[in-house]
This record gives C-alpha cells, structure tokens and sequence, in this order.
C-alpha cells in the first residue's frame, strides 16, 4: 500500500511540475511577444495534426504584418464586434460574462446556439498556448494567462497579435492572409464594408465566408457607428 501511496504522490508532484513548468514558459513568452512575433501557435499545431489524423492536405497561410498595416476598419469591426469594453478591461469583461450567460438562458429556451463572452485578450491566449479542447482545465489556464497579457501587453499590441493569429477559414491565421483569399486585396486596403465581413466570421470561422455574413455584417456596421466609428 505504501508503495502505491509513493507513486501516487510522485504522479503528483510530476503533474504539477508540469502544469508549473508550463505556466512559467506562457509567461515568458508573453513577456517575449511585446518584441517578437509568434512564429505559430498552439491553434495552428492542433489543426496541422487534426489534417495530418484524418488524412487532409493542410496548406498554411499567414503573414505577420504591422497594426498600421492593417486597414483601421478591421480594429474597429473586430473591437466592436467581439470586445466593446477592450480598452476599459484589465482583461476578462465579467460584465459580459454575466450579459452572455442572461442572454443564454433566453438562446436556450429557444433552442440557439449561445454566443460567447470571451474578451480578445482570451481568444488570444487561447490561440497562443491552448487549444479548441479541454473544457475547465483550459479555463484553468486561461484566466490566469489572460490577466497576465493585459498586464504585459500594450492593447495596441494585443490586438496586433490577435489580428495577425487568428483562424478565418481552413488554414488561413491572420488579417493579411484573410484579406488576401477572400477579397484579393491587402489587409491595409480594406475597406469598412469588407472588415465588417470578415469580423463576422470569427466565431465560426471555419463555416462562416464574409459573402454569406450580409444579416451579421450590418449588425456590426450598426455597432461600429454607435462607438463613433
């Protein structure tokens, strides 16, 4: 018995190392991305495997390109779309938290997808160290990891790291890739109609395309003007 206790606690001690050891590294690295850019993410590795599991060509696309590179119609579309409160939170938007979980009980008593309330600095831990998986022991990483990006990270340079990470379709990460493949034309010459396309397929970006988004689009157009966008 003594011995299964040894191991146990052995198992134990092994597994927070671990999780200590990880933690440590995402900090590090978030200290590192305030002057370097990714070279991946967690996000992009799942989906390579995910391609390689079932037996799909996986072709990347992505080019890292400055914020002021990148057309002020997609910031505006993106804030207004996904985060209103960005630049008022340390982080985590717990008041959209609690609006989302209201609107939920609604969503669900009509059988609807509920939405999320989830701030960019989240989704970009997320797509950083996380993956699409988990459940709560994601949320046990992500909030510790969100409060500490907001607290080393400049916005400007969040939402910089966010525009050029994120997934907006099959192997395609980042506002330049995106533009690219969906308009034909650099993420800097957006214009505000095409952000607001693009910034309404980010919550399925996999099944959403900007030409299908019309409904969505002009509900965020609506908010960007609203914010005196």
């Amino acid at each position: 018995m003594s011995g299964w206790r040894r191991r146990g606690k052995l198992l134990v001690y092994a597994v927070a190392a671990s999780v200590a050891g990880s933690a440590a590294l995402a900090l590090i690295s978030l200290v590192l991305l305030r002057w370097i850019d990714p070279p991946t993410t967690a996000l992009q590795a799942q989906r390579r495997v995910e391609a390689w599991l079932d037996g799909r060509d996986y072709v990347k696309r992505r080019e890292f390109v400055p914020l002021d590179r990148i057309s002020k119609h997609l910031h505006h579309a993106v804030v207004a779309a996904e985060d209103a409160r960005f630049y008022e939170h340390a982080g985590i938007d717990w008041q959209a938290i609690g609006e989302a979980i209201e609107d939920n009980r609604e969503r669900a008593a009509r059988r609807r997808r509920p939405r999320g309330g989830s701030t960019l600095s989240q989704q970009l831990v997320k797509n950083l160290f996380l993956t699409t998986r988990g459940g709560i022991v994601r949320k046990v990483f992500e909030v510790p990891l969100t409060y500490a990006a907001d607290a080393v990270l400049p916005k400007d340079r969040i939402l910089e790291l966010y525009l050029n990470v994120i997934e907006w379709g099959d192997g395609i990460y980042g506002a330049e890739a995106a533009s690219r493949h969906h308009f034909g034309v650099s993420a800097a010459r957006l214009s505000r109609v095409q952000a607001a396309a693009l910034a309404a397929c980010i919550p399925a970006p996999r099944r959403r395309v900007p030409a299908r988004m019309g409904s969505y689009r002009d509900v965020i157009l609506e908010r960007m003007q609203q914010m005196g966008w």
